[in-house]
């Protein structure tokens, strides 16, 4: 397997990563933005929340992939969100490297519990979650978040294996 890094995202990025949704669905289901294609600014614009970090995985100098953890302190949890992968790169388990990448981001940074939400619709990402080693969340947990969504996410939870506790 090649060589790949999980970089920071720089404003840059932002157009090649607006190109990656290949139709307004996807736009939906990756970001829930209704607007297609992204306009690079809204990408650019995600990231002048403080609490937001995003990041690219980058292989061979090539951008494949785009993930943003969003930090909560006064919940003390970590979301990943905004997941996604180049569309010529898909299908070859970039996902899993990417949020593996993510998920390794959390823990280091000393956040136990990570959660990410799931468009019910997206078969193929809820796949990769749970084979990066996401579970779901308890039912009446869901359903208590998704009060005040604008559809039925699944929730995902990844906690950090704890040695020495």
């Amino acid at each position: 397997m090649t060589r790949m890094n999980l970089l920071p995202f720089a404003t840059a990025h932002a157009a090649t990563v607006a190109g990656w949704p290949t139709t307004p669905t996807e736009v939906v289901m990756w970001c829930g933005q209704q607007e297609f294609p992204v306009p690079a600014r809204t990408i650019s614009a995600w990231q002048q929340d403080d609490d937001v970090q995003a990041h690219v995985l980058v292989e061979r100098e090539k951008l494949v992939g785009y993930g943003e953890l969003w930090f909560d302190a006064e919940e003390d949890e970590v979301e990943l969100a905004r997941i996604i992968v180049a569309p010529e790169a898909r299908g070859k388990g970039l996902g899993r490297v990417l949020v593996r990448g993510l998920l390794a981001r959390a823990h280091k940074a000393g956040w136990a519990d990570v959660f990410m939400r799931v468009h019910p619709d997206n078969e193929t990402a809820l796949r990769c979650y749970l084979g990066a080693g996401f579970v779901p969340v308890a039912p009446g947990l869901a359903e208590n978040w998704n009060a005040a969504q604008p559809v039925n996410y699944v929730w995902l939870r990844h906690t950090a294996e704890r040695s020495g506790d």
